[in-house]
Order: C-alpha cells, then structure tokens, then sequence
C-alpha cells in the first residue's frame, strides 16, 4: 500500500506540468480544428468560420460568406473534421490503455490485432453483404459494418490475450508474437477475400485497408460517434487501476483492485473504440503507439493524465495527418493510413534503437 501510495509523492511534482500540457494539447487541438476547417481547395478564414457557425444564431459579425463557403463548411468539411477527432481520440486512448494493461510501451490496437480483426470483418460484410437482398446499402454501410468491426476486433483481442496469458500472468513476449500472427493470419484473409470480390467490393475493400476520411458525412458521425464516446469518456475512469497494474497483478489485487474485471472492461472497451473508429475510417496505423509513448515521455506513466491527454494529443495529429492527406496531392488525396505510417515507422525505428528496454518508461 506504501509504495502504491508513494507514486504519487514521488511523482507530485509533474502534477503541474501534467495539468500544463494537458491545456496546451486542448489549445492546440481547437487551433487545429479551426485549420483542419478553413484550409483545402476553398480557403475558409477563423472569421468566415465563426459567421457561419453564429449565421443560425442571427449574430452579426463583420466577416461575410458567401454560400459556398457555407456548404463547403458544414456539409463537408466540419462532419470530416469532428470524425478525424473521434477517430485519433478513440485509437489513442485504446492504445495508452493497451499499454497499461500489458505494462509494455509496444503494446498498441494494431500490434495485437484488433484492427486487423476489425477490417477482416468488414471485408467479409462487404463481400456477402451485397449479395443479400435483404440488406440495404444504407443498412450494410451504417449499422452492419460498425457492429462486424467490433465482433471483429474483440475476438481478434481476446484470442491475443489468451494465447499471452498463463497463470495470470501475460508475456509480453509471446503477446507481440501473437499479434503478428493474428495481423499475418487477418491479412491472409483480407486478400482472399479481395480476390473473390468485384469491382465495386474491391474499391469499398481498398478504402478500409489503406485507411482515408474522405467519405465522412454527418450520417457516418451520428452513427459511429456514440460507440467511440462511451469508450473515450469510460476508459479515463480506470486510470487508478491501471496505475495499480503498473505494480504487477499481485499487487493490484492486494490493493483490492478486481484485475480480471479490469481486463475484461479493457479488452471490450478497446475493441469497442478501434472497431468503431476502424468501421468509418480503414486501418490508421502507428496513432495508438506514438501518441502514448510521447505524452509517457513527457508526464510520467500517471494514467489520470496519460489517458485524457492521450485522447486530445490523438486528435490533433490526426487532425494534422488528415490535413496532410487532403492536400499535399491536391486535387487528389493520399489515404491517410499512408501518412502515419509515414510518421510513425520511423519514430517506432527511433524507439527500437534508442531503448533497448522499453518497460522502464512504465
């Protein structure tokens, strides 16, 4: 109890710090909203964009719009950008609880198959969905794929976790290694599954596997978000736990700390928020590995903050790789999977080399 006790005294004076960065990555976050809004092919200004946003409240404002700025603004560009917030803040805080749980900084949705299993899912909804003709588009695209993303990514996470686990303990080892095999396994599938489908299943395939936003309406926000923000607002109230766990699962349970039910909240949560996330956006890789072990490198392992921080700071680069995405190539655009693993392979390399033993930033 002592030494569960003393993390805290011995880390109290990153408390402000923690608070500090907390509050900048929110201010960032928002000044990025307001980029990821008013840069793309129609320059929208801060000012155009709080005319438009105040227009139904009858406000004056000194800044003039006209209606394509109007359109672009809220049919195109604001249901995209609170997705993409969704979505970097659902993989982040899914990839800082991973790493909790299995007490390793490697530890991420991808590396331990849950997004594979998700896509796969998704992959075979798409190739024998459209051959039923009870099932409308509007229903395959909105209802089945969400719910085949999370079976998918749930039972990708309980076969990794159980193939990982012996005696209550789990090897880190040994769940690394089941998680390639479970993507090796996945991606086996996804191109079977490619190679039975036509034309139109192969395009709807290919957009879930390199990942991209660009399809984001307000329909797909409604549906989607409710699941990402159960997860995103219920996974920061298991940081005592979590910060228990760092101390070993004995320890965890003398503190009176239900370790089992932890684990199971964990793994569904998870899979919920990555399948969610996965289901409207494809595969983004590398977002719930650097995003955690960044703010761990800046706060400390205290998941009161890591967890909320997580979240937030997943947002912004998300926000900052899908602005990339949608206009480096301009007119066209590069599936925004590309771009963080652009970033995030070199930085997981820079890891790798750097420390040769990763658990003592845990």
């Amino acid at each position: 109890m002592l030494s569960f006790i003393s993390q805290y005294v011995v880390h109290r004076p990153r408390l402000k710090r923690s608070v500090w960065i907390l509050a900048g990555t929110g201010l960032a976050l928002i000044g990025m909203i307001f980029l990821a809004i008013g840069i793309g092919a129609v320059f929208i200004s801060p000012g155009q964009v709080f005319a438009i946003l105040f227009d139904p409240l009858n406000i004056s404002l000194p800044w003039s719009f006209g209606p394509q700025e109007k359109a672009i603004l809220l049919n195109i560009r604001l249901p995209r950008v609170c997705l993409t917030v969704l979505v970097g803040a659902a993989l982040s805080i899914s990839g800082a609880t991973m790493q909790g749980l299995f007490r390793n900084p490697l530890a991420d949705p991808g590396l331990i198959g849950i997004s594979s299993g998700a896509a796969i899912m998704v992959a075979l909804v798409i190739l024998i969905g459209g051959t039923l003709p009870f099932i409308s588009q509007t229903w395959l695209q909105y209802f089945l794929l969400p719910a085949a993303a999370f079976a998918g990514g749930m039972l990708a996470t309980f076969i990794v976790y159980h193939l990982s686990s012996s005696r209550g303990r789990t090897n880190v080892a040994t769940m690394l290694l089941a998680g390639i095999a479970i993507n090796a396994l996945c991606g086996a599938g996804i191109g079977y599954i490619i190679f039975m489908a036509n034309d139109d299943q192969l395009r709807d395939i290919t957009f879930w596997t390199l990942g991209s936003l660009s399809g984001s309406t307000w329909q797909t926000v409604f549906t989607s978000a409710p699941f990402m923000l159960l997860a995103i607002f219920l996974l920061p109230r298991i940081a005592p736990g979590l910060n228990a766990l760092l101390m070993g699962e004995a320890e965890a349970q003398h503190l009176g700390i239900s370790v089992e039910f932890l684990k199971k909240y964990i793994i569904i949560l998870s899979a919920l928020a990555v399948g969610s996330a996965v289901s409207v956006s494809g595969i983004i890789g590398f977002v719930g590995l650097v995003v955690p072990h960044l703010l761990r490198l800046l706060m400390g392992p205290d998941h009161r903050f890591l967890l909320p921080g997580s979240a937030l700071l997943g947002a912004v680069l998300l926000l900052a790789a899908d602005l990339v995405a949608r206009t480096i190539v301009a007119p066209a655009e590069l599936p925004i999977g590309i771009v963080t693993s652009t970033i995030g392979a070199p930085f997981f390399l820079w890891l790798l080399l750097k420390n040769k033993n990763l658990t003592h930033y845990l």
